[in-house]
């Protein structure tokens, strides 16, 4: 059973808390890069967001116990609603530097795609399509080079979050804050070890470049700022 879910958009520490939440038992932990990489649950994803199919979330997060990052993110509400005692945690963080963040790496695949249109079918062509129509026609409307649209959408979403999430429930976090909130509102003993801060811009232009040429993402988790 999902025992908790992230709501928070890529780039606002999604991987920081993946790796967070696997040192507090909270692992498997499901992430945009399980999708990329393998078959079935990228064909899963293509059916719920491209094909509008009713998805079975048991099947979708089958041997999993926490998800974080998109897709599952854009779909908190029903997630929540198939997993009620799941607890929910909105990732964060200041909207200047998220936007440049998203712009300087996510975005930049969809430029790229834009300009050189990948072969139908192929990974890289399916991805693309998927995060569009999710993400850059769906929630941005395809504005997303306006940053003070985006912007605006970026705080909106997060409001909603907050509003629509019972108080006792959800976790306003930013990954900055460390162990102690996260631990707290999960009513863990916080590790003595370091935070965990991984997936830097570098690191993530990166991951955008091996599937730009067609292949899975690499491991992440490089140190440095945690986004």
């Amino acid at each position: 059973m999902l025992q908790l879910i992230n709501a928070g958009l890529g780039r606002t520490g999604t991987t920081s808390l993946q790796v967070a939440l696997e040192q507090l038992g909270y692992g498997p932990c499901y992430h945009m890069f399980d999708i990329v990489g393998d078959e079935k649950r990228l064909e899963q994803w293509e059916g719920i967001i491209c094909e509008g199919r009713q998805p079975d979330w048991d099947a979708v997060f089958e041997g999993y116990t926490s998800a974080v990052d998109g897709p599952p993110s854009f779909y908190y509400d029903q997630i929540i609603k198939a997993f009620p005692d799941a607890k929910v945690v909105l990732t964060v963080r200041d909207a200047d530097g998220w936007y440049e963040s998203t712009y300087n790496t996510l975005y930049q695949f969809v430029l790229k795609n834009k300009e050189t249109p990948p072969e139908q079918g192929t990974r890289q062509a399916r991805v693309y399509r998927m995060t569009n129509v999710m993400t850059w026609e769906g929630l941005f409307k395809g504005r997303f080079s306006d940053k003070d649209h985006a912007i605006e959408v970026y705080r909106r979403r997060n409001q909603e979050i907050i509003d629509a999430v019972p108080a006792d429930n959800l976790l306003v976090y930013d990954v900055q804050q460390g162990w102690e909130p996260l631990c707290a509102f999960l009513g863990a003993e916080a590790p003595t070890t370091a935070f965990p801060h991984a997936n830097t811009t570098a690191n993530m232009r990166e991951r955008m470049q091996q599937m730009a040429a067609g292949g899975p993402p690499g491991p992440g988790g490089a140190p440095g700022a945690a986004r």
